[in-house]
């Protein structure tokens, strides 16, 4: 892939970070191999994929109007990246306090910002991938066209090769373009112009009128720079069952139980809240070709009802917030940061985020996240993948973020945490079975 700037929204996830808050995803894939498979075999081949994956290969730096570009690295060895971790039998507990120690530093922004983490002596034979990305490198669903490349058959698994990004002489020629277009066709670019700004407006209004002041819960926190991660599967079987009797979609169903646990959880801090507000990112590759490797997201804000005793009702709040949501499209209402921030100029950006930083508790409390994979078989040196948590990053001042992922038989629920702030956080993983309980009974 060519070297090239990063865009608007790519930038703003590197002017977000600071040493307590270090904005990287992750992912933690758990796979059952039906024979014995050794860790330097599995390390050799990551190490053979990783080298061919274009993005992996590349790091940022700066550029002269304060941005930010890709560029290979010169001296580039995936080997660096990828490393083994044993635990001695090592049970899914074991597994979260490793990877809670492994996401709390950020990432060297001097390397390509990427790790891989093999971790082996799980129980029953398996073994788990850490994988630690920067959100300036990819979005969720970028992140998993990455791992689907490191897979076996990953050739074929991945998706299309993704179009280079505009390097610096096609960026003069795009603004030769716009040049020649306002010379033939003012009406045009004027209209692009005051279109977007209407759209920039439009959002940013929104997003002042929905700011309130916060619940005070376990939830907002200042950044510790601990962190605690947990994870919990639920089957898809059983999920689908509930799914049909209330109606709804899976994702509605998953959000009510979401709502459910935090409504246990906060009742047994003595905490009672009537309301706590979500961001629920929304991909737009699907609406743009997906043929690009930025970062290319949405989200919408989503009230969760935790003070509803009434499960059955709580779900029913949750659709309705939904629907209401999509029928206004990804491109609107004070969700749509991602797009915002996309429209930003890159030094721009620089200067809001402080701002957006510390303006984000007031606008919403926590982050739920949904990872969709692919429903095939995948396999990595033959043990097949049983189970993936995703890792959503913590932006500063939340305490919480929880990942969604289906795959196959089960909806694997990833909770990442401040150490600090949710030091019980085994008593909401516990509360989650329960909540789908409550609206199965």
């Amino acid at each position: 892939m060519e070297d090239g700037r990063l865009s608007a929204l790519d930038m703003s996830f590197l002017c977000l970070e600071n040493t307590a808050s270090p904005m990287h995803l992750g992912a933690i894939a758990v796979f059952h191999p039906a024979e014995p498979v050794g860790p330097d075999e599995l390390v050799a081949l990551l190490v053979e994929r990783a080298s061919r994956v274009p993005r992996m290969r590349r790091k940022v730096g700066p550029t002269v109007l304060g941005g930010a570009a890709w560029s290979e690295d010169p001296v580039f060895n995936a080997r660096n990246h990828i490393f083994h971790h044993r635990l001695e039998a090592g049970g899914r507990d074991d597994l979260a306090a490793l990877v809670s120690d492994l996401m709390t530093d950020p990432l060297d922004r001097n390397r390509p910002l990427w790790q891989l983490h093999l971790v082996s002596g799980l129980a029953g034979g398996r073994f788990a991938l850490l994988a630690k990305m920067h959100h300036a490198l990819c979005d969720g669903q970028g992140a998993v066209g990455i791992g689907l490349g490191l897979l076996d058959g990953g050739e074929l698994l991945a998706a299309e090769p993704p179009r280079p990004r505009e390097s610096a002489p096609s960026a003069l020629s795009s603004l030769a373009r716009h040049g020649a277009d306002l010379l033939t066709r003012p009406d045009h670019v004027v209209g692009d112009v005051v279109g977007r700004a209407g759209t920039m407006f439009d959002i940013a209004s929104a997003i002042v009128g929905r700011m309130r002041a916060p619940a005070p819960t376990p939830l907002l926190a200042a950044p510790s720079g601990t962190r605690r991660a947990a994870f919990v599967s639920l089957e898809t079987r059983e999920l689908q069952r509930i799914r049909r009797k209330h109606g709804g979609t899976l994702n509605d169903l998953l959000l009510a139980v979401v709502a459910g646990a935090l409504r246990h959880w906060l009742i047994g801090h003595d905490r009672p809240v009537d309301v706590l507000r979500a961001l629920i990112p929304a991909s737009q590759r699907l609406r743009s070709g997906g043929s690009d490797d930025a970062n290319q997201l949405s989200a919408y804000l989503l009230d969760l009802p935790v003070g509803e005793p009434d499960a059955a009702r709580r779900l029913t709040s949750v659709r309705e917030a939904m629907d209401r949501n999509k029928a206004a499209g990804p491109n609107r209402g004070a969700g749509a940061i991602p797009v915002l921030a996309g429209m930003l100029p890159s030094a721009l950006n620089r200067l809001a985020a402080p701002f957006a930083a510390h303006a984000a508790p007031l606008l919403f409390d926590i982050v739920v996240t949904s990872v969709p994979l692919p429903p095939l078989p995948l396999h990595l040196g033959g043990a097949q993948l049983a189970e993936l948590y995703p890792i959503a990053p913590l932006a500063s001042g939340h305490a919480l973020a929880i990942g969604l992922s289906r795959y196959r038989d089960g909806v694997h629920i990833g909770l990442y945490a401040d150490g600090a702030a949710l030091p019980d956080m085994e008593k909401l993983t516990e509360a989650l079975p329960i909540a789908l309980a409550e609206l199965d009974a």
